[in-house]
């Protein structure tokens, strides 16, 4: 089979993507506009506090941690200020000596204690909800008074469990990585919004 006759068929799976997609979010906003509320003024809070937002994540969702505290850092849509936000999945030198002379579990975890203070937030994310490196993460921000923000799918997997009062959990109702990381880029861009918002004003 030629390209020529491949294409009509591609289409039909590009389609489906975009309608499964745009689905996914219209069933997602009455369940998620809450809690993605409640975690961007928890992080304005912070931020305004003088605290920050370190952000962390596996794969595709250590793209998205390092995306959204690009947004912070440098701007989201309109001119502001700097935003305080690291995240924990850039330093190589870091990640590998962790990983090596440690174990990979506790690539986020060291450094969460060696850079959060009481008063951050931690940006959590991961689809599945079980991903053991940002489950360590989770726990010693506990311990050190930082309170979580969860972007997880699938029911939360054993991230659900740990999540505290001050804490806020995303949770995208679907199975599929793909559609949920798609839904955890619509939130991470409703967050930098709502900070925004909450610390400049409406300017858009």
């Amino acid at each position: 089979m030629g390209h020529a006759e491949q294409a009509p068929a591609l289409e039909v799976r590009v389609a489906a993507h975009f309608a499964d997609s745009a689905q996914l979010k219209r069933e997602s906003a009455p369940l998620l506009a809450a809690p993605i509320a409640r975690a961007a003024l928890l992080m304005a809070s912070a931020l305004k506090a003088g605290g920050k937002i370190l952000s962390c994540g596996n794969g595709g969702s250590a793209a998205d941690a390092q995306h959204f505290a690009a947004e912070l850092v440098n701007r989201f849509e309109v001119e502001r200020p700097p935003l305080a936000a690291v995240a924990l999945t850039t330093d190589s030198s870091n990640l590998t000596s962790i990983a090596n002379d440690y174990s990979y579990e506790q690539v986020f975890e060291k450094q969460l204690r060696a850079l959060g203070r009481k008063g951050d937030v931690l940006l959590a994310i991961t689809t599945s909800g079980n991903s053991a490196s940002v489950l360590a993460a989770v726990r010693a921000a506990r311990e050190m008074g930082v309170a979580t923000v969860a972007l997880t799918g699938r029911g939360g997997g054993k991230l659900a469990g740990l999540i505290g009062d001050g804490d806020v959990h995303i949770c995208v109702p679907h199975e599929r990585t793909v559609r949920i990381q798609e839904v955890h880029l619509l939130a991470l861009h409703c967050l930098c919004d709502g900070i925004d918002f909450q610390l400049f004003g409406a300017q858009t």
